[in-house]
């Protein structure tokens, strides 16, 4: 039994008010099973959240409150369905039903009238092409509680655990991993399925590497060596840890790599000296732009697989800058530009504590700590 979107225009004709009959855990599943794959889920919940486990298939839809600011309730649906291939799909009509789902609202009437969801169906609601809108009753809670075999359920977000019997070349004979460094222990940690971030010493070690999987790595380093280069395939971005150092200006070609490598379903893994600052900016960096989200949120996202990232100062300002790019544009395109910092001095306030590792040419900034004082420059 299908039930029908009631869309009534009100002045002006950005306003809608909105009926959208509700969905259980059992029927959205019979739409997902049923041979004609055609049922769009669009899951309207936080990056961490979708990232955490979704629904297969799903998509995550999300956009920052500058483009609504700019929008002024008036998104397109380039902004809900970025992808370019399921939007002409959703236009054309090939998707019979669009399903939108939170957390766990039982009914639209919970929903918050000016969050993510009910910005969604009333950018789609303009657009309907002869489809049927639904809310799925008790959100992704319900439905993964009653069907986690079509959710996803990723690994927790931990390093490799390997022997560290084998030491890089150049490391002293009769180092024991009771002296390993912090940023050398376990390995490399995996941000996106297809995305991974360490140190140098991880990128030294061929069975960590084969281990998961890897096809290509990016050595954020000016001397850190490529061990591997008949095995994977390789790109070097040689920047300096310090405050003079342009980071920013490779944001987009590593993202541009990143993205190839993905979608020849290989996997990238991103390393520096240590794995805490150069290779932990250009995983951010990453994130935000592909996943348009503000740098707090990718920060947390990234520290809570790898604790110790710590971009430097001067990397943390740029990365601001790309994120009032990312955030800031009014299409759905990926050709945001990233800039250095200027040479003004701007004093960021940022949610996190973001220590700096203290070395020659930090100045004034030197009075910031890093939290592993037995760090090298990252």
């Amino acid at each position: 039994m299908y039930l029908d979107l009631t869309v009534v225009a009100r002045r002006p004709p950005t306003m809608v008010i909105m009926e959208v009959p509700s969905i259980d855990a059992m029927s959205l599943c019979g739409l997902l099973e049923g041979e004609d794959p055609g049922c769009l889920v669009l899951d309207c919940r936080s990056f961490f959240s979708f990232n955490s486990s979704h629904i297969l298939g799903s998509n995550n839809v999300r956009f920052s409150t500058i483009v609504r600011r700019r929008a002024r309730g008036g998104l397109g649906v380039g902004h809900i369905v970025p992808n370019e291939d399921t939007r002409n799909r959703l236009l054309s009509g090939e998707y019979q039903s669009v399903v939108f789902l939170d957390d766990r609202s039982l009914d639209f009437g919970q929903v918050k009238k000016d969050g993510t969801l009910v910005l969604a169906v009333t950018a789609l609601c303009r657009n309907p092409c002869g489809t049927r809108f639904f809310f799925l009753k008790g959100g992704f809670d319900t439905f993964s509680s009653e069907y986690p075999e079509m959710c996803t359920k990723p690994s927790s977000p931990q390093g490799l655990s390997l022997p560290l019997s084998a030491r890089p070349d150049g490391a002293e004979p009769g180092c024991s991993p009771c002296s390993t460094p912090l940023y050398d222990q376990g390995g490399p940690v995996e941000i996106l399925p297809f995305l991974y971030l360490g140190s140098a010493y991880h990128a030294s070690r061929k069975d960590m590497i084969d281990m998961l999987g890897i096809t290509a790595l990016i050595n954020v380093s000016a001397n850190c060596p490529n061990h591997f280069e008949e095995s994977f395939q390789y790109k070097s971005i040689p920047v300096e840890d310090n405050h003079k150092a342009d980071i920013s200006s490779w944001f987009n070609e590593a993202i541009e790599f990143i993205d190839s490598i993905r979608n020849k379903g290989g996997r990238v893994f991103v390393h520096c000296q240590a794995g805490i600052s150069r290779s932990a900016t250009i995983c951010l960096a990453y994130l935000m732009m592909t996943n348009r989200v503000k740098l707090d949120e990718a920060f947390e996202f990234v520290k809570q697989r790898r604790s110790i990232i710590s971009p430097n100062f001067s990397f943390m300002g740029q990365l601001l800058q790309f994120e009032s790019q990312v955030l800031a544009t009014s299409s759905c395109s990926s050709e945001a530009g990233s800039p250095a910092l200027g040479k003004s001095s701007t004093v960021f306030n940022f949610p996190v504590s973001i220590p700096v590792h203290g070395s020659a040419g930090h100045g004034q900034l030197s009075f910031l700590h890093s939290p592993i004082t037995t760090s090298p420059s990252c």
